[in-house]
Parts: structure tokens; sequence; C-alpha cells
């Protein structure tokens, strides 16, 4: 599933088996990544000698004073015992204690005013992070912070380049900026439910985030007068419609070829996300009526994500349906058009649905 030549966590390991050969004692190495939209920090990836402390983890950064200290600062931070942290220390702080983590050495990964989020260093030694471990660690911080920021760079041009066509084409359809925010959110619900038993790494999740909201940029090339119809679509209107998945492949590869954005991380993925979610588990879906596990979890997850938001969200042609109405379609084509799996691993998040739903509510008019 996952083209792990190309991975950054790959990357991450092998520096950290670099520098365990000097530094035995350093066990974990990690990264946090931090969503300016929502405050949030979350894993992302990491190298770890023994269990893992935290997977799938998040954590308002407002919420972490010391570490919004840091990332406002860019200063860097050595704590040399855990255990002299009060109780009421972050979960983050906590997990590392339960697991016999005693010190740690935190860098922010910044670039200008833009901050990215956190490196972690953590020891099973008490004082381990002295000034000369630190210094030679630095110059791996730094290796390691350009590697993270190469890789969110090209993803963050890609999608202002997307929005920028969107604002020269005039494209003007359901998908509102809270849908987009909205889905994407449902679609990292899934993925978090499903990630033990699927085996998905923090960096999947976070990377169908952040693509979930591009699968339907094909429409850029879709003519107002089907695009912006408010009834339905006659069957020709309809064809032409359903050229937007192949139109967004096209926009995507043009995009990439000509912003020299060859570097964006998990392309592949992307492509599956905007070729595949129109596919339908019984290979009644378009265009090339894949069926079952031919077509790809995130492509899975993304189409439920989006038909959820737009049958709870208010169009032209319809009103919302409530949470109940919208669950009851899901599962009634669970197993034929939808991820049965991936279909309650939402479902069963009922409160997390109406909080995403609150936040990101649309404005009213009239």
């Amino acid at each position: 599933m996952f083209d792990s030549s190309e991975d950054l966590s790959r990357r991450l390991v092998e520096l950290h088996e670099q520098f365990r050969e000097a530094f035995p004692a350093l066990c974990r190495v990690a990264v946090a990544l931090y969503d300016a939209d929502t405050d949030f920090l979350r894993t992302f990836i990491h190298s770890t000698h023994g269990p893992v402390p935290l997977r799938l983890y998040e954590a308002r950064l407002s919420e972490v004073p010391s570490l919004q200290i840091l990332a406002e600062s860019g200063s860097t931070r050595v704590i040399p015992d855990l255990e002299a942290l009060p109780e009421s220390c972050s979960r983050h702080s906590s997990s590392l204690r339960g697991l016999n983590y005693r010190s740690s050495y935190t860098v922010p990964i910044r670039q200008g005013e833009t901050f990215y989020g956190f490196l972690f260093f953590d020891s099973q030694e008490p004082g381990y992070f002295t000034t000369r471990v630190v210094a030679h660690l630095a110059v791996y911080a730094q290796l390691i912070s350009l590697l993270v920021i190469s890789e969110m760079v090209p993803v963050r041009t890609l999608k202002g380049a997307i929005q920028a066509a969107r604002v020269f084409s005039r494209h003007r359809d359901e998908e509102t900026g809270e849908h987009l925010e909205r889905m994407s959110r449902y679609a990292r619900l899934m993925a978090t439910r499903l990630a033990g038993e699927r085996n998905l790494p923090d960096w999947y999740v976070e990377y169908l985030f952040r693509f979930a909201p591009l699968h339907d940029v094909g429409k850029i090339g879709i003519p107002d007068a089907i695009l912006l119809k408010p009834g339905r679509l006659d069957p020709d209107e309809l064809e032409i419609m359903r050229t937007h998945v192949t139109k967004g492949l096209e926009l995507i590869d043009g995009l990439i070829s000509s912003f020299g954005l060859d570097a964006i991380p998990h392309v592949a993925m992307l492509r599956n996300i905007v070729g595949c979610h129109h596919e339908s588990l019984d290979g009644t879906g378009y265009p090339r009526g894949l069926k079952g596990d031919a077509i790809p979890l995130e492509a899975r997850i993304t189409a439920i994500a989006d038909v959820f938001d737009a049958l709870t969200s208010r169009r032209p042609y319809k009103g919302p349906w409530s949470n109940a109405d919208a669950a009851a379609f899901l599962r009634e084509h669970a197993g034929t058009r939808f991820d049965p799996q991936a279909v309650e691993a939402l479902l069963g998040q009922q409160d997390e649905i109406e909080a995403i739903q609150h936040a990101f509510r649309e404005d009213e008019v009239g």
C-alpha cells in the first residue's frame, strides 16, 4: 500500500540508526505536525526502539503552554528528568514516563515565520541530553527539520495552486470551504479508527487528511451550466459531469509538472483519491468500474466522507438530512457502494461528527 522507498519515516529511521551508534541511549525520535487552522499538534512519524508511547495522538498547542512558548520563540528545550514534572503534565509527557522515558530534547520546526511542528528526542536515561549531546544532535535536528519542511512545502504549494485555479475559473459549486473542512475531518476520523486493524501509520492518516479536500478538483473543468444546475442532470449532462475525475487527474499532473512539484510525497495517494472516489465496492462506479479491495482504501474513505457531508448539508436543490438519516443511507449501501468497515468507523463516532459540524457550520444566508 505504501511507497516505503520514498517514505520520510524510513529516512528518519535510517538517521536514527546513524546517531545511535554514538548515542545508543537515544531510543526515540519523533515528529509532530501543527495544523494552524485548528491549533492541533498531531503525531506524524517516529523511530522508536521499544514500545511506541504515542500513536495517532493530537493536542491543541494552546493547551500545552510550554510547547506554545517554544513554537513562538523558536527556542529548544531540554527536560533532564521527566519524573520531576508535576502529575498534571501533558499526556505526551505522561505517556513517555509510563514507558520509563526519563529525559527529552525538543526542537521546534520552523522556516522563517512559519511553524511546522516539533522534533522530539527521548531517552530512558535521566540527564542524558548534556550540552555535548545536544550540540551533536543539533546537526541532525536541522537535517530532519529540512526534510520535514521539504515534504510540506510542495503540498502547500499544490493546494495554493488549486485554490488559485478555482478563483480564476470562477469555480462555484456546492463544495464550500466548510464542506471540505468537514469531509477531510470525517476522513481523518475513519482512518484513525481503522488504523489498528489496517496497520495505517500516522503519516498515512495525515496525508489522507491533507489530500481528501482535493478529491473533486476536476470540477474546475466542468461547464457552469452543468456544474451549477439546481435540478437533476440529464444523461448527457451526467456523462459530462463524470469527466471531472479524469479532468482532476490531468489537472493534478499538469500542476505538478508546471510548478515543479515532483517532490510531493505520496502523490500516488492523491491520484487514488482524485481518480477513484466515485468507484463502488460492487463495481458499478466510475470511471474504471473497480471492485472491492481494488479500490484504494483512501478513495473508499474519501467517498464516504464526501457523501455523508453532502447528505447532511444544505444544497440549492435540497435541505440537509439529519445525521440519523444519512447514517441509515450509508448503512443501506454498505457492502455494495461503500466499505462497511469504514462506514461503521465513521458512524461509531457521533460525538466527534457533531463537534466537526459545530466547528465548521455553514454561514446562514438571508
